[in-house]
């Protein structure tokens, strides 16, 4: 009869064991529930915000200005870069050198004229006065030479134009 009772024993001993666990698991249960009515108490605090809108909505908000304003920001230097290149190839520097060609002359009504892109590319423009007439010549200009026999004046005209500071890197 023994052996029943230890067998009963074993039993009841289980079913204590089980019950103890079942026990501990709704406590756990009952303090993972508080934890979680806690935590989406203050997930409500924290979505709502003092003037009463939805943290959620504001950022949705917020990242559909920020896409736009990419976006913009997107065009916006695309029509910058389209400006830079354009102004490379405008005339942003000008450079003239009054002299005096001839000796005999009271003062320098001769001069030269650049007109040049940030590549060097343009025109040089000078004007020879004397007495009796005045010639002018217009002669084309790359990369800051010209494939005209330039005078003195005109290459000294040419190369303070070309040491001027570029106005677009």
């Amino acid at each position: 009869m023994s052996y029943w009772n230890q067998a009963d024993l074993m039993v009841w001993l289980g079913i204590g064991i089980l019950a103890l666990l079942v026990i501990i698991l709704i406590a756990g249960i009952l303090l993972l529930r508080r934890r979680l009515r806690r935590f989406e108490s203050a997930y409500l605090a924290l979505q709502t915000t003092l003037s009463g809108k939805n943290l959620d909505q504001m950022l949705e908000q917020y990242v559909h200005q920020v896409q736009n304003l990419e976006s913009r920001l997107g065009q916006a230097e695309g029509r910058v870069e389209r400006a830079e290149h354009a102004l490379k190839h405008t005339v942003d520097r000008v450079e003239l050198l009054r002299y005096n060609a001839f000796d005999n002359m009271g003062s320098d009504l001769s001069f030269a004229l650049a007109f040049l892109n940030q590549e060097g590319d343009g025109v040089i423009l000078s004007s020879i006065h004397s007495r009796e007439e005045s010639r002018t010549y217009a002669k084309p200009v790359l990369k800051g030479e010209s494939k005209y026999n330039l005078s003195k004046e005109e290459e000294e005209t040419i190369a303070k134009a070309l040491a001027k500071p570029k106005s677009i890197q």
